[in-house]
């Protein structure tokens, strides 16, 4: 085993470690989250909470205490550059409208970069003690099993998830609907991408995509992804563009096509990670 490696093993051990503890503590105040003062950001959709903030705070704090030269972005609190080539990169409360209004379907997500790539992923939801979790070149897991995705799924006879928020407008969702129902497909709208990327890699959907999304929602998620055998459109990292919004898609072997189509990409503009 590389230096390289190590580290990235070192670091995933470290992620999963992490994920379960802060989604315990994410846990205890959806357990109590009528107590919650939630506030609004840009759109009145868009809420958070102290338990957001809580969550990123404890998980900032414990990769400082083993990795104080990585860089660190969180959604809550902005990105800190590092020095060693690695950046985590972490959602602490992915689907925080889902959380406060008492549905299970949220999760903590984390990922980490190096040289602008996701080579790790750890996705915890605790409302169903799920980790999905994986790191390059190490395969994808489910609570320790083996994901392995299954190429005979397609739009036409499985799910596929959307995202949709208020940097897109009412007529694009709406023709994201229209195509993929024409294509013979149907949907699923969980209220957290981090979590229907995860789906996307258990082979529970066959595919996601959301026409604009942050780096926090979809990196983990891209890792287990490309590790249980799927695809996914690269996010832009150079320049400043990783706290930029982007389009996120990813999918297994036997939708790719019908997505990047209903997604308006074409062969140039992607490549597989």
């Amino acid at each position: 085993m590389n230096k390289n490696e190590q580290h990235i093993r070192d670091r995933h051990a470290l992620a999963e470690t992490i994920a379960r503890e802060a989604g315990k503590v994410a846990f205890d105040y959806f357990s109590r989250r009528e107590t919650l003062i939630i506030e609004t950001k840009g759109d009145p959709q868009d809420v958070v909470s102290i338990a957001d903030r809580e969550v990123e705070n404890l998980i900032r704090d414990r990769v400082s205490e083993t990795f104080a030269d990585d860089g660190f972005l969180g959604e809550e609190y902005g990105l800190a550059e590092g020095s060693s080539g690695y950046t985590w990169v972490v959602d602490p409360i992915d689907g925080t409208s889902p959380f406060v209004s008492g549905m299970p379907n949220w999760c903590v997500s984390i990922a980490v970069l190096h040289d602008k790539k996701p080579v790790v992923g750890v996705i915890f939801v605790p409302c169903y003690e799920e980790i999905y979790s994986a790191a390059a070149g190490q395969g994808a897991t489910l609570n320790g099993k083996r994901l392995s995705l299954d190429g005979r799924k397609t739009i036409r006879n499985a799910l596929t998830g959307i995202g949709a928020n208020h940097h897109v407008t009412p007529a694009a969702v709406g023709k994201i609907v229209n195509d993929l129902l024409e294509g013979g497909g149907n949907f699923v709208r969980l209220g957290s991408g981090a979590l229907m990327l995860a789906y996307v890699a258990a082979g529970r959907l066959v595919g996601y995509y959301e026409p604009y999304m942050h780096a926090w929602d979809c990196l983990g998620g891209y890792c287990i992804v490309e590790e249980a055998g799927g695809w996914f459109l690269p996010f832009p990292t150079e320049g400043g563009r990783l706290t930029k919004g982007a389009p996120v898609l990813a999918a297994g072997p036997g939708a790719v096509s019908d997505l990047k189509r209903i997604a308006g990409i074409g062969a140039g503009d992607s490549a597989a990670a």
